[in-house]
């Protein structure tokens, strides 16, 4: 009914069988035919039992473990505040540059009246003094100047003043 795959065979200690070439030192005594890794079947293992043999053995197949799901992870509140003021911040971007795209005009006629303004003041702090003198000179009277000295002397602190005044 059942067909075998493979031969089963007892442990014989009398007839000890030859180690096979390339057979690694490190495991235990050979003891029989080996079975290359690559000929042992899907579901097969080769485990150690309890008493230290080591022997080919049915393990049930493992589902893999199943993918961790992620838990979402609160948002930080630096992060809240900054993605609260993006907008704002941007939104007077926007409007600061909207604002000077209207004033830009105003400002360039402002700028102009504030250049006008200076040229003006110069003009008038060198043309004032100099329309003065020469309307001095047009007049030739030839009179000079009046010149008054003030002479006021007193003695103390509170003490009385007293003064002359001299027109020449």
């Amino acid at each position: 009914m059942h067909e075998t795959a493979y031969q089963i065979t007892t442990h014989n200690p009398a007839s000890p069988t030859p180690v096979p070439a390339g057979y690694p030192s490190y495991l235990p005594a050979h003891e029989g035919p080996v079975m290359l890794p690559s000929e042992i079947p899907p579901g097969v293992q080769m485990v150690t039992l309890p008493g230290g043999i080591r022997t080919l053995a049915y393990t049930p197949a493992q589902d893999p473990p199943a993918p961790s799901v992620p838990v979402a992870q609160p948002i930080p509140a630096w992060a809240k505040t900054t993605a609260l003021l993006t907008p704002t911040i941007g939104g007077g971007v926007a409007a600061a540059g909207i604002g000077l795209s209207y004033a830009a005009p105003g400002l360039i006629a402002m700028s102009e009246a504030l250049w006008a303004a200076v040229a003006l003041i110069a003009a008038a702090a060198i043309g004032v003094p100099l329309l003065l003198r020469l309307g001095r000179a047009a007049t030739g009277t030839g009179r000079s100047s009046t010149h008054i000295t003030q002479n006021i002397t007193a003695s103390g602190m509170f003490g009385r003043a007293n003064g002359t005044i001299n027109h020449r």
